[in-house]
């Protein structure tokens, strides 16, 4: 607040204008929940522009991990319409929003039964048919429970000696929950024949199966088997391994799978 004061006049006070809202912002309860357990987020929207809003929608996210993939979406109240899910976000219709108006939506949401535990920032958009505002940061949210799934990694290395392959598979667990029954399948390049393995067994044509019984968060293990080549083995030899198979579910199959090429220079020399 600040005075005027003019000559003869008597003291004026006037109170500065009173900051305008922010476009978008968001509320949750309870801000800590269990695997399957509901809770709301209530989401404010409100138009600073001179002109309306059409078909104005209270838009929620969340990161780093999806709201879609955290939670699933129970109802919402203080809608125009069902709210519904739009590719990340949960949409919440209030219709055509004038200049200076506010709108507020309540989402009942419920925490996923598979969701890891961990926390995620909401996030909160005021968005329109005819314009759309900044997200915004919001609240956190945590979840809390047992790890429900286990990333589990596979490598493949190689190392020759004379016409013996040595292939060493390492199977890595990024988590969060430890793993049990990893069973991983190689198959070696034509022109090879089995050798061994006192962790793997031999599998149908040029193939071996491994199997680790468990496997703790943060920890890797390696298995081997050995291939030899024969009289008319020459030039490149490519050996894949893949994860099969593994529990609890693996949420990221781009590290499931490696190869290796060694190349045999004569039938009797291999380089890898």
């Amino acid at each position: 607040m600040f005075t005027l004061l003019a000559a003869g006049a008597t003291a004026l006070s006037v109170a500065p204008a009173a900051a305008a809202p922010p476009s978008s912002s968001a509320d949750v309860n309870p801000a800590t929940v269990a695997q399957g357990q509901t809770f709301t987020v209530t989401e404010q929207i409100y138009n600073p522009q001179d002109f309306t809003v059409t078909f104005a929608k209270a838009a929620l996210y969340s990161t780093p991990q999806a709201i879609t993939d955290v939670a699933d979406l129970v109802s919402c109240t203080g809608t125009t319409s069902d709210c519904f899910v739009y590719g990340s976000s949960f949409r919440a219709p209030v219709g055509d929003l004038p200049p200076g108006e506010s709108r507020s939506v309540t989402f009942t949401l419920r925490a996923k039964e598979d969701v890891n535990p961990g926390t995620v920032t909401l996030q909160t958009q005021f968005v329109g048919d005819n314009y759309a505002f900044d997200t915004l940061a919001g609240p956190e949210l945590t979840v809390t429970g047992t790890p429900k799934t286990a990333d589990v990694g596979v490598a493949l290395a190689a190392s020759s000696r004379g016409s013996q392959i040595t292939y060493t598979i390492t199977a890595t667990n990024s988590g969060p929950a430890d793993a049990t029954g990893i069973q991983v399948s190689s198959t070696y390049a034509s022109g090879l024949n089995y050798g061994g393995s006192t962790a793997c067994t031999r599998s149908g044509t040029r193939g071996v199966t491994c199997t680790i019984a468990a496997l703790p968060s943060g920890t890797s293990k390696t298995v081997s088997y050995t291939a030899n080549t024969g009289l008319l083995t020459l030039g490149p030899l490519t050996t894949t391994a893949t994860r099969q198979a593994s529990t609890p579910a693996d949420p990221n199959a781009g590290n499931d799978s490696a190869s290796v090429t060694c190349n045999a220079l004569t039938a009797l020399l291999v380089h890898c």
